[in-house]
C-alpha cells in the first residue's frame, strides 16, 4: 500500500502493519539522511474521504517514543517528501502511535503512515522544519522575479526633464513598480500562496 525512499538510496515498500490502520518503516542510519519520501504503491487506494499522516519517531533507548507529524498523504497527494534532518528528539505531540506497542530496535528511527479522516489531516499541524523547502524555493523564484522586473523597468527610468514626448509610448513612474513591488513581498511573506484566491 505505501512505499518510504530514504534520502535517494533505499526504497521500502514492506511497511509493518501494526494496527488495521496503522503502518511503520524502520530508517536504520538516520543519522544521515536529509529527507525521506513517503509514497501510495497504486495498488491500494485509501477509502473515501481517508488519507495517511506521516509521522515521524527517533529511536529511544527508555522506550518512550515521541512522534511528530510530518505531513500528509492522499489519493489525490499520493506523495510526499519530508525533511527529517533538522527535527529534534523530544519534540513532538499527540499521535495514534501512543496507545501501543510499536516493535522496534533502540538504534533504528521510524517513519509511521496512520489512516486518518481527510478532515482530520488538514486540520493538524505539523512539526516545524519537517516541511520540504518547495514554498523556500517558490518564494525564491518569486523573489528573483520581483527582482529582475524592478531592476529591468529601473533599467529604462529618466527624469522628467530626461522624457522626450511620444504620443504612441505611455510611461509609469518608477515609484508606482516600487510600490507593486513592495506590496508584493509583504504578501508574499505573510501567505505565499495569496495568488490563488
Amino acid at each position: 500500500m505505501f512505499g518510504c525512499l530514504v534520502a535517494g538510496r533505499l526504497v521500502q515498500t514492506d511497511a509493518q502493519q501494526v494496527a488495521g490502520d496503522k503502518f511503520v518503516f524502520n530508517l536504520p542510519d538516520y543519522e544521515n539522511v536529509n529527507h525521506v519520501v513517503v509514497f501510495m504503491l497504486g495498488t491500494v487506494p485509501f477509502p473515501a474521504g481517508m488519507g495517511g499522516a506521516v509521522y515521524f519517531s527517533f529511536p529511544d533507548p527508555v522506550g518512550g517514543q515521541i512522534w511528530q507529524l510530518l505531513g500528509f498523504i492522499t489519493n489525490d497527494k499520493p506523495s510526499a517528501i519530508f525533511k527529517i534532518s533538522q527535527l529534534k528528539p523530544g519534540e513532538g505531540g499527540e499521535h495514534p502511535f501512543g496507545v501501543m506497542t510499536v516493535p522496534r530496535l533502540t538504534s533504528v528511527a521510524q517513519v509511521g503512515v496512520s489512516i486518518e479522516p481527510l478532515e482530520q489531516l488538514v486540520q493538524q499541524t505539523p512539526v516545524s522544519g519537517a516541511a520540504v523547502c518547495a514554498v523556500d524555493s517558490f518564494m525564491q523564484f518569486t523573489q528573483k522575479m520581483l527582482d529582475s522586473l524592478y531592476n529591468f523597468s529601473s533599467s529604462f527610468a529618466v527624469s522628467q526633464s530626461q522624457m522626450t514626448p511620444n504620443p504612441s509610448e505611455m510611461f509609469i513612474p518608477a515609484s508606482s513598480i516600487l510600490k507593486w513591488y513592495e506590496n508584493f513581498q509583504r504578501r508574499m511573506a505573510q501567505n505565499p500562496h495569496f495568488w490563488k484566491t
